[in-house]
């Protein structure tokens, strides 16, 4: 009892500084996400007992695996789908579907190549990290567009594509990480078993998601109390994420599936205005504590990361994961005419990786051969991508001319 004692403390502890770095980034202006990871980082390079303990706990432990995969992904997935309208997911279809289905496996694949050609990495282990490089993160992305005016038709690109991408990359990251030796092995027939896969985890997670999408559509009906509605919802989220794992198939998939259809169809049908906009509010606030709690975590990560000695590897990692989004970004929205040069420039350096690439590199099995590699590269790459293109972000869409 004790202990849990502990454990709650240093993580309200972890929650007070988080929030308290959020309240100051929002009135200078600047993207929280980037906020906290700076200050998680001067906490993590500083010998502060307290913050030691509560940051060896997390990070070091079974606990945070949990957390982060089970309990903010379900969270954070959930909320973007209720913010997305799906009439404005549909308008951008053509570049979503191109940059989340194409551009994720061509990152994959041109990433996964590179890493195992010039960083040295064995296989399993190149295309691991690869499929986390895979997955974006629109968090700081949209406040930044927000606070600009940026206009509506970029903010549904990077979060759509954030969507189904992040679906895409788990169950590629799944393949590489334990199928993927077995695979080449079985030669040909291992190039079927692993697209079967592939398809199992995807098509099985997204009709998971529909069927308890349209239940909870039918279940919201019944009622006008946005109490119940928005417990409603929280079911529907983790129940989704649960079942979907339990069948061996995307919890992630079937979460993005099923918050569609509750936003869109369930909103249609069974949702008063009132309904909707406390659905929103709980949703915003809960976010907002899972988004703190994992930034500062990212930042506080750095003392477990030996930086000394790797800066050819880190910075040989940077540029491929660059060069692996840029083709990914012309390829796959190559054939789109409905946007400009300059729009694909942003969406190209908007790209950013996140919380996603962290927790899945630490939800790694300790046993997992090139698990410090993998966590080092990925690291080095979030820490890059949220601090160097995120705080360049605003200039880069004023010199655009697109805000």
């Amino acid at each position: 009892m004790h202990g849990f004692h502990d454990v709650f403390i240093q993580i309200l502890l972890l929650l007070a500084i988080s929030v308290t770095v959020i309240a100051i980034a929002k009135l200078l202006k600047e993207p929280d996400s980037v906020a906290l990871v700076l200050v998680g980082l001067v906490l993590g390079l500083t010998q502060l007992p307290f913050i030691e303990e509560a940051e060896s706990y997390i990070t070091q432990s079974e606990v945070f695996q949990a957390t982060v995969i089970s309990l903010f992904l379900p969270i954070l997935l959930g909320d973007a789908t209720l913010k997305l309208p799906f009439h404005h997911l549909f308008s951008q279809k053509k570049t979503v579907m191109g940059l989340a289905f194409l551009g994720t496996f061509i990152s994959s694949l041109s990433i996964g190549a590179a890493a195992y050609f010039f960083l040295d990495l064995p296989l399993a282990v190149a295309f691991t990290f690869a499929a986390l490089m895979s997955a974006t993160d629109p968090i700081s992305v949209l406040s930044i567009f927000k606070s600009l005016g940026v206009k509506q038709k970029m903010s549904t690109i990077m979060e759509g594509e954030s969507l189904f991408n992040d679906g895409i990359a788990v169950v590629l990251f799944k393949i590489a990480s334990i199928y993927l030796l077995t695979y080449i092995e079985m030669g040909w027939a291992g190039l079927g078993s692993g697209v079967f896969m592939f398809l199992k985890f995807a098509v099985g997670g997204a009709l998971i998601g529909l069927i308890l999408g349209y239940v909870f559509s039918q279940v919201i009906r019944v009622y006008d109390d946005y109490p119940l509605e928005v417990a409603f919802s929280a079911l529907l989220f983790f129940g989704s994420y649960f079942i979907a794992e339990h069948f061996h198939t995307s919890g992630v998939i079937a979460v993005v599936v099923g918050g569609f259809v509750f936003g869109d169809y369930g909103a249609k049908i069974g949702m008063s205005e009132e309904t909707k906009t406390n659905l929103n509010t709980f949703w915003d606030s809960v976010t907002l504590l899972a988004n703190a709690l994992i930034f500062l975590m990212v930042g506080l990560e750095i003392r477990n990361i030996d930086l000394a000695g790797n800066w050819g590897y880190i910075i040989g990692a940077i540029a491929i994961v660059l060069v692996g989004r840029t083709i990914a970004v012309y390829i796959g929205t190559g054939w789109v005419k409905e946007i400009s040069s300059k729009e694909r420039i942003l969406i190209n350096w908007g790209g950013l990786r996140g919380s996603l690439s962290i927790a899945l590199a630490l939800s790694l099995p300790m046993d997992f051969d090139g698990r410090e590699q993998v966590l080092l590269l990925t690291f080095s790459v979030v820490l890059f991508s949220l601090i160097v293109q995120g705080l360049t972000l605003k200039p880069v869409i004023k010199k655009l001319g697109l805000a």
